[in-house]
């Protein structure tokens, strides 16, 4: 069996479109989907969530860049 590798991205999820393959009119294929890993979309969509979870604490919003900086300087001090 030929094997034949095509990346797509998908644009509408109801449908898949294929172009420019390789093959015969009336050849028999099979198709397999795979959706490629990408672990670094999966850190940063969870990042994010985490921002927005922790954003979304009561008095977060109250908290000013001084006090902010100053609480990392006390850290970098080992304070």
């Amino acid at each position: 069996m030929n094997a034949y590798k095509k990346y797509i991205t998908i644009t509408d999820p109801s449908q898949v479109i294929l172009s420019d393959l390789p093959f015969q009119v009336g050849q028999r294929v099979e198709i397999i989907i795979l959706a490629e890993d990408n672990p670094r979309a999966e850190i940063s969509k969870k990042l994010r969530d985490l921002f927005d979870k922790t954003q979304s604490l009561p008095g977060v919003q109250d908290i000013t860049e001084a006090e902010i900086s100053a609480e990392i300087e006390a850290y970098q001090r080992g304070e």
